[in-house]
């Protein structure tokens, strides 16, 4: 199949929040119009969901924040569920970045904070073996992967990991069309959004491009067909790998 010539260019991400991305030139570069539209969000599981999991949050000592996402949850929940959460609590973040977002709820100078050098759990192998008698919640999303709990379960630990948010998929209002010669994605959900929101999707000509090896697999294994693959060798970095594909195309339709 003949791919079509690239016009509309949709990045299945949230656009940025400064209106500047690499994207963007690249449609200055090549004259194709660039749009973002994230196929999927994330959503807190609902309080009454929460509530089944038996858990409360001021029987633990500690807290292990993964992501920037896991400490809006957290705090989201403290909220709705008026819960102050008490100065001695102690944060344990996979990385300093994560551990620095904190003070988007708490005084920071004033809090035990720790983070990790490697930007992984093992990076807080110290911080755990100093504090290994605090009872220590886990928030993380439905789909996670056994890494931290692993980690946390070989250094015999006393922790309870809480799932509070999931990722769903971002619907597209009725009569909304799907408008683009090629559309990039960054996981197998944003492809499962793509099927559910369109399930008589087409590809025909249109040209579909990902990042990561897994949501390719998933494009394919779903009838469809990856025109734009990366990481690769020459391409390490989506933008890259879009830029090669658009000269390419370009050069085709010439």
């Amino acid at each position: 199949m003949t791919v079509r010539k690239i016009k509309k260019v949709l990045i299945s991400q949230p656009e940025p929040a400064n209106g500047k991305s690499p994207y963007y030139d690249l449609g200055e570069k090549y004259n194709v119009e660039v749009s973002f539209r994230p196929f999927i969000k994330v959503e807190g599981v609902p309080l009454k969901e929460f509530r089944q999991q038996r858990i409360n949050i001021l029987d633990f000592t500690g807290v292990v924040m993964t992501s920037r996402t896991s400490i809006d949850h957290f705090f989201s929940l403290c909220e709705e569920m008026k819960i102050t959460v008490p100065d001695t609590m102690k944060y344990f973040c996979v990385s300093e970045a994560v551990a620095l977002y904190l003070q988007k709820y708490i005084v920071y100078r004033k809090r035990r904070i720790f983070f990790s050098q490697t930007g992984k759990i093992d990076g807080l192998d110290a911080a755990f073996t100093k504090h290994s008698k605090e009872k220590i919640l886990v928030p993380v999303p439905e789909e996670h992967s056994d890494e931290v709990e692993k980690f946390m379960s070989s250094k015999k630990l006393n922790f309870l990991t809480s799932v509070m948010y999931r990722t769903v998929s971002n619907d597209y209002a009725e009569g909304e069309t799907l408008d683009a010669d090629i559309i990039l994605f960054f996981s197998p959900l944003g492809v499962s959004s793509l099927l559910k929101n369109f399930p008589d999707f087409k590809q025909s000509d249109m040209a579909i491009g990902c990042f990561g090896a897994g949501t390719a697999k998933f494009i394919e294994e779903n009838g469809l067909r990856v025109d734009c693959l990366a990481p690769q060798p020459e391409f390490p970095s989506m933008t890259m790998a879009l830029e090669a594909f658009l000269k390419d195309n370009h050069k085709k339709h010439s």
